[in-house]
């Protein structure tokens, strides 16, 4: 089997079940920006050494091709994976709680940097509002047919942020503190 169709040169693409998009369209560009994200999942995991546990990062990362095989779907065509449940949706707040127990409160704005896991988390975070960003534009357009979409990926951005703050403490690295205008001297 050939990787390439041709059928994309004129920028348009199709979806499983039928229909043709431009690989602009809202839809196109949410479920890419899931993929986008679950890449650069795979580059956090690849930064992570030690006794830092990758399970959680595998088990999202599974999810989120999922998410992009349902979002790659022709409304009028069944889904191809089971959507998001209240259990996803809980397992990923456990992990929050379970990071978060032991961490100092936040007393500032934390700004992206450290170490370069800590970096990786906070990309994987940004990427992942800007996947729900494009996920609220394409509901407004045209209902999303799983109903736990967007809370399951609004439950995963703060999971990033968790992430690096608690890898941050792990690593022993201290994190950057946003300072504004009159403490930056």
């Amino acid at each position: 089997m050939k990787i390439y169709t041709r059928k994309g040169d004129q920028g348009k693409t199709s979806l499983f079940g039928g229909g043709e998009y431009l690989k602009d369209d809202i839809r196109i560009e949410a479920y890419g920006t899931i993929d986008e994200l679950n890449s650069f999942m795979g580059a956090l995991m690849d930064s992570l050494t030690g006794s830092i546990d990758k399970s959680p990062l595998q088990k999202i990362q599974n999810q989120l091709f999922s998410i992009s095989a349902n979002l790659a779907t022709a409304s009028s065509a069944p889904l191809p994976m089971d959507p998001v449940d209240d259990d996803d949706i809980h397992q990923i707040e456990r992990y929050i709680d379970e990071m978060t127990n032991n961490l100092e409160p936040l007393k500032y704005f934390l700004l992206p940097g450290g170490h370069p896991v800590v970096s990786n988390a906070h990309i994987c975070r940004t990427v992942c509002r800007r996947a729900e960003r494009r996920l609220v534009s394409l509901d407004a357009q045209e209902s999303i047919r799983d109903p736990n979409l967007l809370a399951y990926i609004n439950r995963v951005s703060d999971f990033f942020f968790a992430f690096a703050r608690f890898t941050a403490n792990v690593l022993h690295v201290e994190e950057v503190h946003w300072k504004g205008r009159d403490q930056n001297g």
